[in-house]
């Protein structure tokens, strides 16, 4: 399998996103006070860097501006882990596609990076199927997970949660992770409903009786339940192959930053509460951005990012010579980007 990596399209809206982010959140400050109270209490939290300590890799030190700013918006480069969480347990989740056993499992991976300034991003997929050195991690209840050696990249969450996804990326890359932040398996669709639904184009027919979904190729406009369907499908492509969800996964990001960008949130208030109550109550995030004025904070950072100046790329990777079902970092081609990015 060749290693691939490459600029995908270049999502448009990414600033209107991210400005309709920042209304979503200044809704609940700027409306009323209950409303504050109640998408702030939706967002749950982990103390990643409690948990983890100083055995990490270190922060970029920061390199002082010539003309400092008085502004507070925060403008140095910026590494964030998200996780789609595929979540097994309830029966909500079941009823997606979820399955019947407890436990969740991390099927989306993606580090975001923002260089220093904001004005320019990398997204950077990490296949599920990858097999890394998964490191001992700690647990919530005490004591650590084992470290194992070719372990399946997605197992690090399924036994150890974030903290052991955390310390399982940055010891893959390298890279420090300065945030986390999960969206889990029901709460996506209801965020894609609270937008309208989104509209994604597929090259491919999609018959996948594991996500439920079944597509002509060709241009669809997509409920809630159908977008994850479409960011879960696997099966129903050529090879069943990872890399082709990467794919349709990285298509779906752009879509949806099209939709946000389209849709007039920041003068419909009562979308505007859908959005922002759909998108605080579908997130774990570490606890520095566990707030509205964190993650409003993060928001207004985005302020000047250019569409033009966002790329989505795959880690690069080859099948392992030991099992044609999974695959492996492709050296040199991967440490090069992950050194990019530090």
């Amino acid at each position: 399998m060749a290693g691939r990596v490459g600029p995908g399209g270049r999502p448009k809206g990414v600033k209107a996103a991210g400005l309709a982010l920042v209304g979503a959140l200044l809704l609940g400050a700027g409306a009323a006070g209950w409303a504050y109270w109640h998408l702030n209490g939706n967002i749950r939290s982990v103390d990643i860097d409690g948990a983890l300590g100083d055995d990490r890799p270190a922060r970029p030190v920061a390199v002082p501006s010539a003309s400092p700013s008085a502004s507070p918006v925060p403008t140095g480069a910026l590494n964030i882990l998200v996780l789609g969480s595929d979540s097994r347990g309830g029966e909500e989740n079941q009823e997606l596609g979820g399955g019947d056993s407890e436990g969740a499992r991390s099927d989306t991976a993606m580090v975001v990076h923002l260089d220093a300034g904001r004005t320019t991003a990398t997204v950077v997929s990490i296949p599920r199927d990858t097999l890394v050195d998964r490191p001992s991690c700690p647990l919530p209840s005490g004591g650590s997970t084992l470290a194992a050696s070719g372990a399946m990249f997605n197992t690090a969450y399924a036994l150890g949660g974030p903290v052991c996804a955390v310390k399982t990326v940055e010891t893959l890359t390298g890279v420090r992770m300065d945030h986390y932040v999960e969206i889990d398996f029901s709460g996506f669709a209801e965020l894609v409903d609270a937008l309208g639904g989104v509209t994604v184009t597929t090259d491919v027919d999609i018959d996948d009786d594991r996500s439920h979904l079944r597509l002509d190729a060709g241009t669809h406009h997509l409920d809630g339940t159908e977008a994850l369907g479409l960011a879960r499908t696997r099966y129903g492509l050529a090879g069943g192959s990872d890399l082709a969800r990467i794919e349709l996964q990285q298509k779906l990001v752009k879509a949806l930053l099209e939709q946000v960008s389209t849709t007039d949130l920041l003068t419909d208030p009562v979308r505007l509460y859908q959005v922002a109550d759909a998108a605080s109550g579908s997130l774990t995030t570490d606890t520095g951005l566990d707030s509205l004025g964190q993650l409003t904070s993060l928001g207004r950072s985005l302020g000047g990012l250019s569409a033009d100046d966002v790329r989505t790329v795959t880690m690069p990777v080859v099948s392992a010579p030991w099992d044609v079902n999974r695959v492996v970092a492709q050296q040199p081609q991967a440490a090069d980007l992950w050194e990019s990015l530090r």
